[in-house]
């Protein structure tokens, strides 16, 4: 048997996500006798999925670009990169902040035949980068043979009038099925055994509206004063989040869980999930809430994909805490 074909992944970095957690349970299932993954990430330290990757026969390569933001020597790191690893017949990118620059080096040495651009998002953040995302959103396709997306929603914010694939996010449902068992066991590990837990997935981070997730709990709150939050994720407003539920009096009844990699036994221990994000391109979670038989009360900000239960219940932000809070109850 010859060599498998060689897939190359471009990503910020291989967290804890949405996109992660995709891609890893494709790779997961794939032959990989046949296809093999590989990981291009652009911070160097070590990520939540590097030994997974590592063992099941992938590589994870690491360049510096998201610490120290220097262009040029970016742009000559990739091109040192893609000049000495001509053995892949796919560079699949996931990242379109740097994905113009990534297909580009890869179109320049030869990289045949395959360069996707893919896009995992319906919205970007209004901040003080909004203008150049906005232009490298606009420069993702120019070297790229494919385009791919998770939603309608996702391919035509990303992609426009150009001819786009969904590609849809596959869960392994099995994995999520809902037992007594497990929902006692988890319950008891995290001293929720009488609780009504109100669940959240989601990297710290503006897109997923923590803020506001708070809001909403106090509202549950008074509604169910036996009510407990729990958090899976990090990200960068993990202390901006943890100083607001100190304001508004809610530490003992918060539970920041970090990153985990047992979700299947978490979504276990709720009895309601809640997803109030600004905007996803699909909201892999949700569709693992669903598996596992958790209602959920979400934004307008998910796309018509990821409404596939009659668990699955649809809140206009706008509308505010009160209403997830009757949800609730």
């Amino acid at each position: 048997m010859g060599e498998p074909i060689r897939v190359l992944h471009i990503l910020q970095r291989m967290e804890a996500g949405g996109t992660q957690a995709l891609l890893m349970n494709i790779y997961r299932k794939i032959d990989r006798t046949k296809v093999q993954f590989d990981f291009l990430v652009v911070y160097k330290e070590k990520q939540f999925y590097d030994d997974e990757i590592e063992k099941m026969g992938g590589h994870v390569y690491k360049l510096s670009f998201r610490e120290d933001l220097n262009l040029p020597k970016f742009q000559k790191d990739l091109a040192v990169f893609f000049a000495q690893h001509h053995e892949y017949k796919i560079v699949h990118c996931h990242a379109y902040t740097i994905g113009y620059f990534c297909l580009k080096a890869a179109k320049k040495a030869g990289i045949p035949p395959v360069r996707i651009a893919h896009s995992h998002n319906n919205e970007t953040v209004h901040d003080i980068k909004y203008l150049p995302k906005l232009f490298m959103q606009r420069m993702f396709t120019k070297n790229a043979t494919d385009l791919f997306a998770c939603s309608e929603e996702a391919g035509k914010y990303l992609f426009k009038d150009k001819p786009f694939q969904v590609l849809k996010n596959a869960i392994d449902s099995q994995n999520f099925i809902a037992d007594a068992d497990t929902r006692n066991e988890i319950r008891k590990e995290l001293v929720l055994k009488d609780k009504f837990v109100v669940g959240h997935v989601g990297r710290l981070h503006p897109q997923k509206n923590h803020d506001f997730l708070i809001d909403v709990f106090a509202e549950i709150k008074k509604e169910k004063p036996d009510a407990e939050l729990i958090l899976v994720g990090t990200g960068p407003l993990e202390e901006k989040v943890k100083s607001k539920v100190v304001e508004k009096g809610l530490s003992d009844c918060v539970h920041f869980l970090g990153n985990r990699k047992d979700m299947n036994r978490i979504y276990q221990a709720m009895d309601v999930f809640v997803f109030p994000s600004l905007f996803e391109g699909l909201g892999i979670v949700a569709i693992e809430a669903q598996a596992a038989g958790v209602p959920i009360v979400c934004s307008e900000g998910l796309p018509p994909e990821t409404d596939i239960t009659p668990i699955y219940r649809k809140l206009l932000l706008s509308d505010g805490g009160r209403k997830v809070g009757e949800c609730s109850t």
